[in-house]
């Protein structure tokens, strides 16, 4: 027990002394506003990819809606601050509100659609991803305050470093919980053999739900920082294809990795933008391509990703104890 507190303690002195390097480095100015906002959105895209990490790389329920439920907790949340005002207050209530609507629309639309497996189930959650972007595109006839396929403006940007920051870490630790618990060994048992785990008395359709709702619960509270930083929400935001950026992070990061999807999505979001700056529009013209043969090359050189099941441990940092009392490091 004593051991286990001491790495808690040493974790969070690591997050804390982190979170104080980065938030003094960008008050002096050693990184700039722009980089600023890059590194926002990094982990505000690690944020949800950790949603869909849960859903797919532990879950194994190939989902393809992801974007559809990060664009339901942005709107909801910027619906919320332009409606009550952004203060602090309402902004975590609109927080809140986002993530909870994304995992109130994943359970009742994982209900029927959760029955489905393989390529079934990406289907369907693709044909979601298609409705909610089409109700985006007319929302204004819901109310004008959604702006409809004009977007919507006037959100108070109020998202700021520390509320990513300890977004992330929140997302994170609960994710990382959950996946070390019987529920989390669950989940994995329906991902690695569904029938199997049928058949040894787990409930798969309450770990499929559960993982399912939890990591859309994720992508909308990612998508209610995300509204708050640009202050504007299209439509286009949030089309499917935006679902295949964030699976190319945790397949590139690892299916079944929590390490490897914080790795690719911090990697993604920051190559993204420096081969932006150094390409220019071409990239962006190509960029479609350029995911692409990543993907293949991945699969075909490392078919399990990046990081594959490796996990980050103060095991591997600490010094431990031989049985003659003698500390030795850990390979």
């Amino acid at each position: 027990m004593a051991t286990v507190q001491k790495k808690g303690f040493i974790s969070a002195g690591i997050i804390v002394a982190l979170f104080v390097v980065l938030y003094v480095l960008r008050q002096q100015g050693v990184i700039s506003t722009y980089w600023g906002m890059i590194l926002d959105l990094a982990l505000i895209t690690t944020t949800s990819a950790m949603g869909l990490s849960l859903i797919y790389g532990f879950a194994g329920q190939f989902s393809l809606g992801h974007a559809a439920f990060y664009g339901i907790g942005a709107y909801v949340a910027a619906f919320i601050t332009k409606s009550f005002g952004g203060t602090t207050l309402n902004f975590a209530i609109a927080l809140a509100a986002g993530a909870l609507a994304a995992a109130v629309v994943a359970f009742l639309i994982g209900l029927p659609i959760l029955r489905l497996r393989s390529d079934y189930l990406g289907i369907a959650t693709l044909g979601f991803g298609v409705i909610v972007k089409v109700f985006f595109d007319n929302s204004d006839k819901v109310s004008k305050l959604f702006g409809g396929s004009m977007g919507m403006t006037g959100i108070p940007r109020i998202t700021t470093f520390p509320w990513v920051f300890w977004s992330a870490v929140l997302v994170i630790l609960i994710a990382r919980n959950l996946v070390n618990s019987s529920h989390g060994r669950a989940c994995i048992s329906v991902r690695e053999d569904e029938v199997a785990a049928d058949i040894m008395g787990i409930d798969t359709t309450r770990f499929k739900m559960l993982a399912f709702t939890l990591g859309c619960a994720m992508a909308g509270l990612a998508g209610g920082l995300y509204a708050h930083l640009y202050a504007f929400l299209h439509p286009t935001n949030f089309q499917f294809l935006k679902s295949f950026d964030v699976l190319l992070i945790v397949v590139l990061g690892g299916l079944g990795s929590l390490t490897g999807t914080v790795v690719a999505g911090m990697g993604v979001v920051f190559l993204q933008e420096i081969l932006r700056d150094v390409l220019g529009q071409q990239f962006l013209d190509w960029r479609g391509v350029v995911y692409a043969l990543v993907l293949i090359v991945l699969m075909i050189l490392r078919p399990q990703g990046l990081m594959g099941g490796w996990e980050f441990s103060l095991d591997r940092l600490l010094p431990r104890r031989t049985k003659g009392g003698k500390a030795s490091g850990t390979a």
